[in-house]
């Protein structure tokens, strides 16, 4: 009997296992979801049938017995209940239909358990010399027990198999396994624990019961992994949950005092309610990093939506201002006839604007390209000297316009100042840009440029007396629409993406660029160091 024993008890272990952490790992894949909710039900529901199921054989004691029975009989009809509910929700049955089912099937189930703890299922129970389980004696509503457990589980299947016709391949092999699996499950304890100790007088395959519910626990973890419903981290998770579980409850077996017995068993629990909280963290965190995944793949799919209006704004924009452009310059240069002296500044400052505008939405199409790896460079050999001249005297007459003394220098010493790049892109955004912005953020002083070979390098520098730089401000100057605090109030026409074009000019020429300043009200000076080769 000790053999027997130690194999119904390892069934009892296997079988509470692997239903608690399935159901568990379903339930908190989706917790809304019904379906995933009565799967619960039923896995925690057999764990406890099981439980009792064993206890059942464990005494003599008729009193004792009687109720372990009842209380077997009673978690059936729960149990048989919440398999159908579960398959009901799986399947793809109409809402009307589930609800007038949940409230008929909760009444007949609350009604017929209640009838399984009086003696009207179970009357008395007897102990034979040669057995060690103890044989019911049926009473007259045990065929509404019988019926009751055999239409709920009937009901169960009936909804699968509705399904399968209807269903895809992949879903429809899913439905399959688990119609098979759960047919098994309920032959087997119809026979073994129904049909056998209360037809037939034959008790002795009830100790082997839990066993049962294995062809449903593994057809049901077929279907899963088959569907690909879990990660494959919650899977791994799971199996080393188990695992560990049947390995304590192995312990138990080989146990031979009390004490020993009660430790090694609240190993056990401990074991179930550690792998229990450890698959719902996975879970979140699977659920995590997959939120995750769609949001930076819809944050993805709107950047690139938002950067395909930006430049179909901005080449509109672009074109309007381009034709007012060409309007007002006719017009300035009297092409149209000359102007009374009260246009002539009206529309000079209007040409003037026109001109800002285009300047800003260029560098907004010009940073989307950049960022997006759309900018290409023409490199070819040009004097930096020479560039940087041009474009000191294009600003000396707007320095001079606010009182600003314009310097420009060069140590003789470094010619030829010569430099294999994109002569346009260096001088339009990098030199006149730093030239310029010296200018509008300098309201009295001097401005001195210097170009420069230091080693390898050469090295161009822009240092004005202006408002200078915070170190606050320093962590946006060159980010993509960075402004300084107060940079606005002094240029209203900065668009913050001047120094960002500036600096991937630089970078892709494999040169460095930064800010100095001694901090608010105290100038800034702006470096550019380019390689020679």
């Amino acid at each position: 009997m000790t053999a027997l024993t130690n194999l119904d008890l390892l069934t009892v272990g296997v079988s509470i296992a692997g239903s608690v952490i399935l159901g568990v790992a379903v339930f908190f894949t989706n917790t809304k979801a019904p379906s995933n909710r009565w799967f619960f039900a039923f896995t925690v529901v057999t764990a406890i049938w099981g439980v009792l199921n064993f206890l059942n054989y464990q005494t003599r004691d008729v009193e004792l017995a009687l109720w372990l029975i009842r209380g077997v009989i009673f978690f059936a009809v729960w149990q048989t209940l919440s398999f159908y509910l579960f398959l009901l929700y799986f399947s793809n049955s109409d809402k009307p239909a589930r609800r007038l089912s949940l409230w008929f099937f909760l009444v007949l189930a609350g009604t017929t358990a209640i009838l399984t703890l009086t003696p009207y299922v179970f009357s008395s129970v007897t102990f034979e010399a040669s057995s060690q389980v103890a044989q019911p004696t049926p009473g007259p509503a045990v065929a509404i027990f019988a019926l009751t457990a055999l239409l709920l589980v009937c009901m169960g299947l009936l909804s699968l198999l509705k399904e399968i016709p209807k269903a895809t391949k992949e879903f429809a092999l899913q439905l399959k396994t688990l119609a098979w699996s759960a047919g098994i499950m309920f032959a087997l304890i119809a026979i073994f624990d129904l049909v056998f100790p209360v037809a037939l007088e034959n008790t002795k395959w009830i100790p082997l019961s839990s066993i049962f519910i294995m062809p449903f626990i593994i057809g049901t973890s077929y279907a899963i992994l088959r569907q690909h419903l879990f990660n494959i981290k919650v899977i791994a998770t799971s199996a080393l949950v188990f695992i560990l579980s049947i390995v304590s409850f192995g312990e138990i077996i080989f146990s031979n005092t009390l004490p020993l017995i009660l430790f090694r068993t609240s190993v056990f629990i401990l074991v179930l309610v550690f792998g229990v909280n450890l698959i719902r963290g996975v879970i979140r965190e699977v659920e995590q990093r997959e939120k995750i995944q769609k949001l930076a793949e819809e944050l993805a799919d709107t950047n690139e939506r938002q950067k395909g209006l930006i430049r179909f704004i901005s080449h509109e924009v672009k074109g309007f201002l381009t034709k007012n452009i060409n309007v007002f310059a006719a017009l300035v240069e009297g092409d149209f006839g000359t102007l009374p002296e009260t246009m002539q500044p009206i529309v000079g400052q209007a040409l003037a604007q026109s001109r800002d505008g285009v300047r800003s939405t260029e560098d907004i199409l010009k940073a989307s390209n950049q960022k997006n790896g759309m900018t290409t460079y023409k490199k070819e050999p040009f004097d930096l000297k020479a560039l940087a001249e041009q474009n000191v005297e294009k600003s000396r007459l707007v320095a001079e316009g606010k009182g600003l003394t314009l310097s420009f220098t060069a140590d003789a010493a470094g010619a030829p100042y010569t430099f294999v790049g994109d002569q346009g892109e260096i001088g339009d955004h990098v030199l006149r840009n730093l030239i310029d912005n010296s200018i509008n953020y300098t309201p009295s002083g001097s401005i001195t440029i210097s170009l420069k070979k230091e080693n390898d390098r050469l090295v161009f520098s822009v240092r004005d007396t202006g408002i200078g730089i915070t170190e606050e401000d320093k962590k946006r100057l060159f980010t993509e629409g960075g402004h300084g605090k107060d940079s606005q109030k002094v240029n209203v026409h900065s668009t913050g993406y001047g120094l960002f074009i500036a600096k991937q000019i630089v970078e892709a020429h494999r040169g460095t660029i930064r800010a100095e300043s001694q901090g608010q009200g105290k100038g800034s000076t702006f470096i550019v160091e380019l390689p020679l080769t």
